[in-house]
């Protein structure tokens, strides 16, 4: 309106009211004009902040770098004094809140908190599903320390902006001042329109942590299986046809479908590991990870991490976060060898596992939840180890649902001449040999000896026996299995080591105690002299034994 005043009487004729009439319609224009070319530069001004925003927050991936350009991006639309971010924890119906002004003291705040939905302002905006504004007395009315801490600092107004992906809520953006009313509606619309592309780049950013700790894992468990699988080559197929094999397979064809425990019980050297492989082949889980630890040859100390994993920090040389074991095998199979020999102080942590599926890694807060088959296997007999109280009787329970007892060589005559055939097979082919004969008397000897190493035994026995031999008929050195006492009786190493023992002593013998050289015993053995050496330290051999 344009107002004109006079201090005479009747001062305008109408002919001056036309002329101030086509005076303000002019104006008007002007005025029109002028309104809209500044709403134009105000709104031209929030579009280049939102392009500016944009810019700075599409590229972002790494986490930490993101929340700083947040703050950022807020502290240009609303100068405050405070921002953080509340990230809703569906499982714990919490709110994990963390602090975007890094350069302002949060005596609130600090590291990440995690605060109940029902007692923070970002739970109540998210839980609402609209943006809030709170003042003092909203925020005094929420009864709950991290409040009391808040207000303590000096805020007086929060205002609360849920950040919404496909309709999925994960978190609130939450702006701070100290000042009443500290923000009018036209910088809440501005940040309306920010509030997509933080949500879309919080998404990106922590679907960039997943998948680059999704690849972490990939390459660990990439060098694990490079590993397990050049063990596991040597294991192609079962070999024999005896009753007792026979048997023990259809049990294992019985139990695999199922997602029962099974305990493999034998002695060793029977193949364990190798009939735990066969069970998780012809199981529904074939196509995920088959993950071994041998519980005897990891110490005690070290053993619970190996299962569980740990954090970085969680002890003395713990550098970076390790993944356990179970947690490789989820989806997948665990094959706990020589079960054992666990501690009492680490089997209520397994058993814990077993049941609920679930565990935390060393040094570790948060739950993991996995879905892994467990197969057991020791030649220790477990039950009488229940009864003397060195192992734990609802451990042995649990595992115990499908025992498959391994038969031991000495009880599969029938096979030995199977694998006998296999394994020189196999070595002649690794060394570039061609042997197509086995002596009648050196076949009767191998199925007359007791084998108490059982397969392990005959395998190393026959790799050896590959090594000596020169032509195409194998030489075996049946001598080292049974040797003649005076009296007739029949003198046999008890175990593989002594049989290792005494065929080395024999071979050094034979050569007068040389060990290096073309004709020395490394040499007539087909290993290095430091590895004859080493060996010899180990198995106890001296000059005294020699001569």
């Amino acid at each position: 309106i344009l107002y004109l005043g006079s201090r005479s009487d009747d001062a305008f004729t109408d002919k001056d009211l036309e002329l101030v009439r086509q005076v303000a319609t002019a104006l008007a224009l002007f005025l029109e004009n002028a309104l809209t070319h500044e709403a134009l530069q105000h709104e031209k001004q929030g579009l280049e902040k939102l392009i500016e925003i944009s810019r700075t927050l599409t590229p972002s991936l790494d986490a930490k770098k993101l929340l700083v350009e947040i703050a950022n991006c807020t502290r240009a639309v609303f100068k405050q004094d405070f921002a953080h971010l509340a990230l809703y924890d569906k499982a714990a119906d919490q709110m994990r809140i963390s602090s975007l002004d890094t350069s302002t003291a949060h005596d609130f705040l600090g590291k990440e908190i995690s605060v109940p939905v029902a007692e923070c302002p970002s739970g109540i905006s998210l839980r609402l599903g609209k943006i809030m504004c709170f003042g003092t007395s909203e925020l005094t009315d929420i009864k709950s320390r991290f409040m009391d801490s808040m207000l303590a600092t000096g805020v007086r107004t929060v205002c609360c902006f849920p950040l919404v992906t496909r309709n999925n809520p994960i978190g609130v953006l939450c702006i701070a001042s100290k000042k009443d009313d500290a923000f009018v509606p036209g910088t809440i619309e501005l940040m309306t329109q920010v509030l997509p592309q933080v949500a879309v780049a919080l998404e990106n950013s922590r679907a960039y942590g997943e998948i680059a700790s999704l690849k972490d894992r990939l390459i660990k468990e990439k060098f694990y299986l490079e590993q397990e699988i050049r063990d596991a080559l040597d294991f192609e197929e079962i070999v024999g046809q005896s009753p007792a094999l026979t048997q023990l397979l259809s049990q294992v064809k019985t139990v695999a479908p199922s997602d029962a425990t099974v305990l493999i019980l034998g002695e060793t050297g029977t193949g364990k590991e190798l009939i735990a492989r066969a069970v998780h082949r012809h199981s529904s889980r074939a196509a995920g990870n088959f993950i071994k630890v041998n519980c005897a040859a990891i110490p005690t100390g070290l053993l619970e991490s190996e299962l569980f994993g740990h954090e970085k920090g969680a002890f003395t040389g713990a550098v970076s976060q390790k993944i356990g074991r179970l947690e490789l095998a989820d989806k997948g199979t665990l094959l706990l060898d020589e079960v054992g020999e666990i501690s009492l102080e680490l089997q209520p942590k397994l058993l814990r596992a077993l049941q609920d599926h679930e565990f935390e890694r060393l040094g570790g807060t948060r739950t993991i939840r996995v879905n892994v088959r467990i197969i057991a296997a020791t030649n220790r007999d477990l039950s009488d180890a229940v009864a003397k109280r060195e192992f734990r009787s609802d451990l042995y329970y649990r595992l115990h649902v499908f025992p498959l007892h391994l038969p031991p060589l000495r009880e599969r005559h029938e096979d030995i001449p199977l694998l006998v055939r296999y394994f020189v097979q196999k070595f002649a082919r690794r060394m570039a040999k061609k042997i197509d004969a086995i002596p009648v008397d050196a076949m009767e000897a191998l199925e007359r000896w007791h084998w108490p190493g059982n397969i392990r035994e005959l395998e190393n026995f026959l790799e050896r026996s590959v090594i000596l031999t020169e032509g195409t008929s194998l030489r075996v050195p049946v001598g080292e299995l049974c040797n003649l006492n005076a009296d007739g009786n029949r003198s046999i190493p008890g175990t593989l080591e002594e049989l290792e023992r005494h065929y080395i002593l024999q071979v050094l013998r034979q050569v007068g105690g040389v060990i290096s050289g073309s004709d020395g015993a490394a040499a007539k053995l087909g290993m290095k002299r430091t590895t004859l050496q080493s060996k010899m330290l180990r198995l106890g051999i001296s000059k005294e034994d020699v001569n």
